[in-house]
């Protein structure tokens, strides 16, 4: 049987609940739900990168793709991406940022699967994403 091993990048921010950053287990790495908090200042609450749609995505994006990295993974690997939006009048703002961070020179070559649902979330905080990766 092939263990499990939780997935945590240095800097990440301590989890609001008992659950890992990611999770991978043999060649598959699942990626918790980010938001876009700053890396973690020891002894300091979360801070959230801005309270613009732009900065939140950007920050979640890299904080996605550190949980990868971490896990062994990159971007090419992530076959699923799951993006929660607080808003609805969000979706031609978040396509615009998601296709310029995706549409950078060799950042993939195929684009993952994506789904993109309305919530709500914690009070100052416009986007959450997770992510799906196989491996090898």
């Amino acid at each position: 049987m092939t263990e499990k091993t939780a997935v945590t990048p240095a800097g990440h921010t301590t989890p609001p609940a008992r659950f890992s950053h990611g999770v991978r287990k043999g060649n598959i790495l699942q990626v918790a739900g980010q938001v876009g908090f700053l890396p973690a200042k020891e002894g300091e609450p979360p801070t959230v990168a801005g309270p613009g749609l732009r900065e939140q995505v950007e920050q979640t994006l890299a904080n996605v793709a550190a949980v990868l990295e971490e896990g062994g993974a990159s971007w090419e690997d992530a076959v699923m991406l799951r993006v929660y939006l607080t808003d609805t009048a969000h979706f031609a703002e978040f396509n615009e940022v998601w296709d310029a961070y995706f549409g950078a020179e060799g950042r993939v070559t195929v684009p993952a699967a994506r789904t993109t649902v309305y919530v709500g979330l914690p009070a100052g905080l416009l986007v959450e994403i997770d992510a799906l990766a196989v491996l090898g």
